[in-house]
């Protein structure tokens, strides 16, 4: 019960991700193929509140809830993150599916998502278990 309110905020960005239509696979192609301006505003709008956040955290040093300071570390530029990104956005075009909304997708009824779902699974397996010969 301690974590009861994960779960409600899980619900609640689940319920916004169906509410605004980003689950939709039609919105998706539809940003893929340039059509249409919807989750171009869905994404810039979250880059705005992240970056804010992100400043807010820094300036006011917040905290977190067990009194720790928040530290965001310093990243440099790696060309992995570039191969990285390109194929999570390939694999994104290819499935109409963002890995954030998967279980939002799978709790409205489109369960042919649950594909999506094992193959980012597997992704990630695949990933753990070949880091370590991975150039990082």
């Amino acid at each position: 019960m301690k974590n009861i309110k994960f779960l409600m905020v899980g619900l609640l960005f689940g319920i916004i991700l169906v509410k605004s239509e980003a689950i939709s696979w039609f919105r998706i192609q539809e940003m893929f193929r340039f059509q249409s301006f919807h989750m171009y505003g869905i994404i810039g709008s979250a880059i705005f509140v992240g970056i804010i956040s992100v400043q807010i955290i820094k300036r006011f040093k917040v905290k977190t809830l067990y009194s720790e300071m928040v530290v965001i570390p310093v990243k440099t530029f790696h060309w992995g993150n570039v191969y990285g990104g390109l194929i999570f956005g390939l694999g994104w075009a290819i499935t109409g599916a963002c890995p954030g909304p998967l279980f939002a997708e799978i709790g409205s009824g489109f369960f042919v998502i649950l594909a999506t779902l094992l193959s980012a699974i597997a992704g990630t397996w695949l990933y753990g278990f070949m880091k370590e010969k991975l150039p990082h």
